[in-house]
């Protein structure tokens, strides 16, 4: 349990500080560069203490001054920290509605444009997260998605949700797969314990919508992407 006491009390000393400096500034300025950039840090170098190596490649693939889709399979909660401390630029993400309503990191995911999802709310509710979405990227920020919705607690890609779909179609930005592996076996779904071990993570080439005919197609392109970039056993 100490990489995982590491990481909290890491956590649990420097996200105060970030809300303490970074809120105000950002009202005053209206520029959330400052509060993002100390919380980007603040998630790499805890999950660096907690004794997790982190592999990246593919990076040199993603557009560069262009808002893209990131959708990337979702086996650990190390996945969301991971991933911000890599992607460049600035990038919001589609998030559980009730993960809002955390003290201070609620604020900040909606200082930085995150997007609130309500599974199984209907129509509605997903036109709207697709409005927002659409508005981060015209803003210049990117998303990044987990598009089978949850984590999977084998490891072995679970079916995808059309949501991030739609939005890839509606605003034609480039999507750029990425496989997550090794952190299934960091923290596994439903536990606090952390492992210390590599992460691998891969960046994909951009997928484009509009070479794709149908949503289907499009999606089953980019869980093929996904897929080639994991260990076999994960494929599904």
């Amino acid at each position: 349990m100490i990489p995982a006491i590491k990481i909290f009390l890491f956590y649990t000393a420097f996200s105060p500080i970030a809300a303490l400096l970074g809120f105000p500034w950002t009202l005053i300025t209206g520029d959330i560069t400052f509060l993002y950039r100390f919380s980007r840090w603040i998630a790499g170098t805890g999950v660096r203490l907690a004794g997790i190596q982190i592999h990246a490649e593919g990076l040199e693939s993603i557009p560069a001054n262009q808002s893209c889709i990131f959708m990337a399979n979702h086996v650990s909660n190390l996945d969301p920290p991971i991933l911000l401390s890599l992607i460049p630029g600035r990038t919001a993400f589609f998030v559980k509605k009730v993960l809002m309503k955390i003290p201070l990191i609620g604020v900040a995911m909606g200082m930085a444009g995150f997007v609130p999802v309500e599974r199984n709310k209907g129509r509605d509710s997903a036109r709207e997260s697709i409005e927002r979405g659409s508005k981060v990227l015209a803003s210049g920020v990117h998303i990044t998605s987990f598009p089978e919705g949850t984590r999977s607690s084998t490891g072995q890609l679970l079916p995808f949700k059309k949501g991030p779909f739609y939005l890839a179609q509606q605003t034609d930005a480039p999507i750029i797969p990425i496989s997550i592996f090794g952190t299934e076996a960091m923290m596994r779904k439903g536990s606090l314990k952390i492992m210390p071990g590599n992460a691998h993570v891969h960046f994909h080439p951009p997928i484009h919508a509009k070479d794709y005919a149908t949503r289907e197609e499009l999606m089953f392109a980019v869980r093929d992407s996904i897929a080639l970039g994991l260990p076999e056993w994960m494929r599904t």
